[in-house]
């Protein structure tokens, strides 16, 4: 065999196509233009680089979408799944990792593997020939995005990804602060206390929605608009869509007893997750920001518990770029009109870290079998993953396709089973037995 797989892009969608195409005996070569050109977002040439938060959500396999895509991708023997394994963190019911040494191991064992090649060199264009997989990713280079663009005849769509601040724990104010997951999430008493909490009164946060709604925010650049995916709005946004609607998203006080008030019932908590195995930076859970970096110091430090809180990393805000993958992808992730071509991750328009490595995932096993002339039967659609290449190349209406995190609404029915919240759990256990079992047939198949 001399044919080789080329794949752009080494975060966790190139990354995990490499693993899984090299895995299957094909010699690939991962291009990542890091460190000679640089994104804002990332801080090192590693591979797997986490540039957001450093959870991969919930890791219920039985009654969320995207723990039963953490258990699809572990059957698959996933180089991001067993690399999140090995530094995980505690996080409750989630999947949390220590970033760099997360980043490390992925790093390594691709560097490490006889069939990778690795070259640092910017991809600019979109080849005729050869089999290519593009994982760039949100932060999509300018030259890229234009051959893109040029090839496809359509305009890139995009949102805005926001990032969330990091806090050094020794500059938290344990007084004001306690240790609880909500409802008390978790099997060991590290499981049950990996947040740390910071309550608020009626007063305290009706001062900060007013300090949050006055602040200086990052201006958008001329013809850009402000097309957010839901489920990483900045804290802004949210309270300009209502001065309650942080009370009932990142910002809920349910399932929380203050150890040092426990009479007192919070009106407003801000959480913060354990983002490094020291146990020295945490992350402010939801509190994704395009405020000033002079304006989100002040307004943070507003955060009782915080007062005195020093910043690791503030938050930040970037443009993502994504296909409009219905019109333009086939159900092999192949782009209609350069079928040696396929997209994976986040450019195809899923959301989130898991979701991305997934697609990165199927690319690399539908790539390295035209490679190697096997026949890979099609993605059972039951599956998780079925249900989100279904959805990004099929499924969705093109006319407002909008990235999209994997979840049940993703899912074909259950028969017999009813709806409504009251079936919920036996409808999600249902789902997620069913995917299952159809998603090792389809592993068993290959």
């Amino acid at each position: 065999m001399t044919d080789k797989l080329h794949i752009v892009g080494g975060g966790m969608a190139g990354s995990e196509a490499a693993w899984q195409a090299a895995e299957k005996g094909v010699h690939v070569v991962l291009h990542e233009m890091r460190p000679k050109v640089k994104t804002f977002a990332h801080r090192t040439e590693m591979f797997g680089e986490m540039v957001c938060s450093n959870s991969f959500r919930s890791d219920d396999d039985e009654q969320n979408a995207v723990g039963l895509l953490h258990w699809e991708m572990r059957a698959a023997d996933s180089l991001i799944m067993t690399s999140a394994s090995t530094h995980r963190l505690p996080a409750g019911g989630a999947l949390a990792v220590d970033r760099d040494p997360f980043a490390e191991t992925i790093t390594q064992k691709l560097k490490s593997h006889p069939n990778v090649q690795v070259s640092y060199e910017e991809v600019t264009e979109l080849p005729d020939q050869g089999q290519w997989i593009f994982a760039t990713g949100p932060l999509t280079s300018e030259a890229l995005g234009a051959a893109i663009q040029k090839e496809t005849g359509a305009d890139r769509l995009a949102f805005f990804d926001a990032i969330a601040p990091i806090v050094y724990a020794e500059s938290i104010d344990m007084s004001v602060a306690w240790m609880q997951s909500r409802y008390d999430k978790g099997e060991t008493e590290e499981e049950r206390k990996a947040y740390l909490n910071c309550p608020m009164t009626k007063d305290q946060y009706e001062a900060f929605i007013d300090a949050l709604l006055a602040a200086d925010k990052t201006e958008f650049h001329d013809g850009e608009t402000a097309g957010y995916f839901d489920g990483c709005l900045p804290i802004e946004v949210m309270a300009e869509r209502g001065r309650e609607t942080l009370r009932h998203g990142p910002m809920k006080p349910v399932g929380l007893t203050n150890p040092h008030k426990p009479e007192e019932k919070a009106y407003a908590v801000v959480q913060l997750r354990r983002d490094n195995a020291l146990g020295t930076l945490f992350n402010i859970v939801g509190f994704q920001t395009k405020m000033k970096y002079g304006a989100q110091t002040s307004v943070l430090k507003m955060i009782p518990g915080l007062e005195d809180a020093s910043f690791a990393r503030l938050g930040g805000i970037h443009r993502n770029t994504f296909l409009n993958s219905p019109t333009l992808l086939d159900n092999q992730m192949r782009l209609k009109s350069k079928p040696n071509i396929r997209f994976a991750g986040q450019v195809t328009g899923v959301e989130g870290y898991v979701e991305s490595a997934s697609m990165g995932l199927l690319a690399g096993r539908m790539s390295a079998a035209d490679i190697l002339g096997a026949e890979l039967p099609l993605v059972p659609q039951d599956s998780a993953h079925g249900a989100l290449i279904h959805h990004i190349t099929d499924g969705a209406e093109a006319k407002t396709f909008q990235p999209m995190n994997v979840n049940f609404g993703l899912f074909r029915p259950v028969d017999g089973l009813k709806g409504g919240r009251r079936g919920r759990k036996d409808r999600y256990k249902a789902y997620t037995d069913r995917a299952k079992s159809v998603w090792s047939e389809w592993l068993s198949g290959q």
